[in-house]
């Protein structure tokens, strides 16, 4: 790809990612910016999916500095293309500050179910999974699992971190509840290795691709 050419990778991405799809497979994808997941959704359907997303971050923002292709913006354009049905998506551990009050009005309009990090504390794992699975149903869904999630104690090699976020246990009781579910095709994102030497952070995200890997075959 090109890295001169943003439309022309997503174009190279969603290409790829049909002819997983064509070949009847279901891909655990590894980013790498979160915008990677737009193209991922261009080549993987042609109907809306429902989302479990786990985020510090919405990601439903117009534009960042005009730019509306970004690490920002995939899900507000994910549904603008009717990639996402937004009343089966629900964004799990939001927190952190924003740069405007206005960050959130997109994603609350169009129905998403926002979960801040305050209700996942204060209600528990469990209960909140519970709604997230009774949000999507049994139609198929995406899920994709942004690191910054996790508490940057735990993965401090991300872009974005934010403190206050979910425990790897945590995150592993998350993923390991989505067992059962119509998974269309998954993703980890936002890891990046040269910003934790130690290595803590690549060690987090591979064993929680791991667990999606069980979560979308059942096991």
């Amino acid at each position: 790809m090109s890295p001169l050419d943003l439309n022309g990778a997503l174009d190279t991405i969603a290409a790829s990612f049909s002819g997983i799809r064509q070949a009847g497979a279901r891909p655990l994808a590894i980013g790498g910016d979160h915008l990677v997941t737009l193209p991922i959704l261009r080549g993987l359907t042609d109907r809306p999916l429902g989302l479990i997303h786990f985020d510090a971050h919405s990601d439903t923002y117009d534009a960042f500095f005009g730019n509306r292709y970004n690490h920002g913006t995939p899900f507000r354009r994910a549904v603008e293309e009717g990639l996402l049905d937004p009343k089966r998506m629900v964004q799990i551990g939001i927190r952190g500050s924003i740069s405007s009050a206005a960050n959130y009005d997109f994603a609350r309009a169009a129905g998403i179910r926002l979960v801040f990090i305050e209700e996942v504390m204060e209600r528990g794992i469990d209960s909140v999974m519970a709604e997230a699975r009774s949000i999507v149903g049994n139609a198929a869904t995406y899920v994709s699992f942004d690191i910054d999630v996790v508490d940057p104690s735990f993965a401090p090699g991300t872009g974005t971190p934010e403190i206050g976020g979910i425990t790897t246990h945590q995150a592993q009781k998350m993923i390991r509840s989505l067992s059962g579910l119509d998974i269309a095709g998954a993703d980890l994102v936002e890891v990046s290795p040269p910003l934790d030497p130690s290595g803590l952070t690549a060690l987090t995200g591979a064993t929680l691709l791991f667990e999606l890997l069980c979560a979308m075959v059942g096991a």
